[in-house]
């Protein structure tokens, strides 16, 4: 009974609404409250997913490694007696290594593809090559690849040399190919081989090596301009200037910390110049400065910093001039805020062991511009480039090569002067020889005027334009231009051109057109060009010409710049068509700079070691030894 009288009062109670009961419900926790629930969902998603994608690229770094690794079984069990003793032959009748000590067993039937060269555009070449197709031969001074944006972080301990750098074997293992350390120093064009020296330079120690199709990738030496003194100044293109930069600087802080230098001498040693403001030399003053705002008050004389000088001179009216003149001005305001002493409009004009003296070009009578001297105790010459003796040796041997300081190409990269398709040269030792449009406007005229009424209508340009930025990119930029622009050239208002106009537009395109410049970016893409065109070469079974038709000539494509600036970097990026991004600085910008540097790397050992030693540098700052 009692039962049956609480059964209604039950069922109202349940129908109440929960809001006049809430002390039936537990407290909700503040720290799980919904909003931070979800906060700590979506975070856990995050470290997930980062997880993910992180184990994903070790993965697919490791797999890239492992490419580099020959088969062993392929290798031929016995050792040819040719490669112990090589047939001597050319035109000095030196040794020729036809054969190797590691020869594979299916590459005999295969083209001989020698590299001359272990930087930007041989590596590229050899990283995209088809690992099949050829008898792939890389010749070098170095057995390493050197990751040359970098360099100048290495000259002051901010990053240790050994993390750029890779060996050569390794990657020349993803092709089976062969590595030989030597110095090209002639090449024997009618018998198609090149003389390499050995290392040591013993006489006797010369021997070929013969080629089907040889690439030349030696890079450049600085030029001097006609400075007298330059053997007074250091160069940062390899290893061992680097190891030199970094031991002049330290001796240099060392010597003046004892008692016994004067002020003078004290000031001298503690003056850092370094000639040109391009990218390698404004990352080098920013690498130095940052040295001395860093790491000196640490571990020398506190004194001394007052007293360091750091000094940028550029003959142009900017530095980094080949950047966008905001980012220009950024960096320059940025070197004088950090008291790096900014010389513009400035001509060298001696380099003694002691001082740089240079005139100003913007400042007093246009006619006797001021003379002054900078004390030396450093001098970095880092501006314009030469050939290398070999290159200028192979362009003494064919008349064809008029340019004073690197080898001409066509538009193919094919070395000019030789055989069709025998020789190619790319990277900073060459350079595409730009056509003269002008000397074949009848032939272009003609061409293009389909219905032969003397005058080129606008459907008739759009194929102009067309065909001549297919067969000639270099041009392709200031074609679109006058594209934009056909009715300035119109000067009857007609709406079509006839051969005189069409002679005028082509005169602007010639005198537009530049060399391209000489940089990683643009050798790497080189070199990533060769190999589809070395691909295509035995796809086609050796026909030149479908595989130009095929591919096309080399067209390059710029992504963007950078350059470090001192704990942050400046640069442009190329989003596509007439769309750019700049960046002004910023602690993100550094960040940028690195992540781009650290993506680039050949291999996942160098990429550990550029993570270590920025990691490194920010809890225990430089290595200041000297070795």
């Amino acid at each position: 009974m009692a039962m049956n009288r609480l059964q209604p009062l039950l069922l109202q109670a349940a129908k109440r609404p929960t809001a006049i009961r809430p002390v039936l419900q537990r407290p909700a926790c503040v720290f799980y409250s919904t909003t931070k629930r979800q906060k700590l969902r979506w975070f856990g998603r995050v470290v997930t997913l980062s997880a993910l994608v992180g184990g994903a690229y070790v993965v697919y770094s490791l797999r890239s490694d492992l490419e580099y690794r020959s088969d062993g079984n392929a290798i031929e069990s016995k050792v040819n007696p040719l490669a112990l003793h090589p047939e001597r032959g050319g035109a000095k009748n030196l040794p020729i290594v036809s054969h190797q000590l590691d020869d594979y067993v299916m590459e005999k039937s295969k083209p001989r593809l020698v590299i001359i060269g272990s930087g930007w555009g041989a590596v590229s070449l050899v990283k995209n090559l088809d690992k099949e197709k050829y008898n792939v031969t890389v010749v070098s001074e170095n057995n390493y690849f050197l990751f040359t944006p970098l360099l100048p972080s290495a000259t002051v301990g901010t990053l240790e040399i050994r993390s750029l750098l890779e060996p050569v074997r390794k990657i020349v293992a993803r092709v089976c190919g062969h590595f030989l350390e030597g110095k090209a120093v002639d090449v024997d064009v009618a018998n198609k081989l090149v003389e390499i020296q050995h290392m040591s330079g013993e006489e006797g120690s010369n021997f070929y090596v013969p080629y089907d199709h040889l690439v030349i990738a030696v890079g450049s030496t600085s030029i001097s301009k006609g400075v007298q003194g330059i053997e007074h100044t250091f160069q940062l293109k390899s290893v061992a200037d680097a190891r030199a930069i970094r031991k002049r600087i330290l001796q240099n802080l060392e010597q003046a910390c004892l008692p016994t230098t004067t002020p003078e001498e004290r000031k001298r040693l503690l003056s850092f110049v370094i000639i040109g403001g391009g990218p390698t030399g404004s990352e080098v003053a920013a690498e130095i400065n940052d040295m001395i705002q860093e790491d000196l008050p640490k571990w020398f004389p506190r004194s001394l910093k007052d007293e360091v000088q750091v000094t940028l001179v550029q003959s142009r009216d900017h530095i980094l001039n080949t950047y966008d003149s905001e980012i220009s001005k950024y960096a320059e305001e940025r070197f004088r805020r950090d008291k790096i002493n900014v010389i513009t409009n400035a001509r060298v004009e001696t380099i003694e062991k002691d001082k740089v003296v240079y005139r100003s070009k913007g400042s007093g009578d246009p006619d006797q511009p001021e003379r002054h001297e900078v004390p030396q105790g450093f001098c970095l010459w880092a501006t314009g480039i030469d050939m290398t003796p070999f290159a200028r040796q192979l362009a003494n041997h064919l008349g064809s090569q008029t340019h004073s300081r690197v080898l001409q190409t066509d538009t193919h990269l094919r070395l000019d002067g030789v055989e069709k398709g025998s020789i190619f040269a790319l990277g900073d030792c060459a350079s595409i020889r730009n056509p003269k449009l002008c000397d074949r406007i009848i032939d272009i005229f003609e061409k293009a005027d389909l219905n032969h009424d003397g005058y080129l209508d606008m459907d008739e340009f759009n194929e102009v334009v067309r065909r001549l930025s297919r067969r000639y990119p270099l041009s392709k930029e200031h074609l679109r231009y006058i594209w934009a622009h056909f009715e300035d050239y119109d000067a009857d208002h007609n709406g079509k051109l006839d051969v005189q106009e069409l002679r005028t537009m082509l005169k602007d395109v010639d005198s537009k057109m530049t060399h391209l410049p000489a940089t990683a970016q643009v050798a790497s893409q080189q070199g990533q060009y060769l190999a589809k065109y070395f691909n295509a070469l035995t796809k086609y079974h050796g026909d030149a010409e479908k595989v130009d038709t095929d591919l096309g000539a080399f067209d390059y494509h710029h992504m963007g710049s950078l350059s470090y600036i001192g704990n942050t970097a400046v640069g442009e990026f190329n989003l596509g068509g007439d769309s750019h991004f700049k960046m002004l600085g910023g602690l993100w910008a550094l960040y940028l700079w690195r992540s781009v540097y650290w993506s680039e790397q050949v291999s996942l050992r160098t990429r550990l070691n550029l993570s270590i030693d920025w990691t490194r540098l920010m809890l225990a700052g430089r290595d200041i030894s000297s070795f």
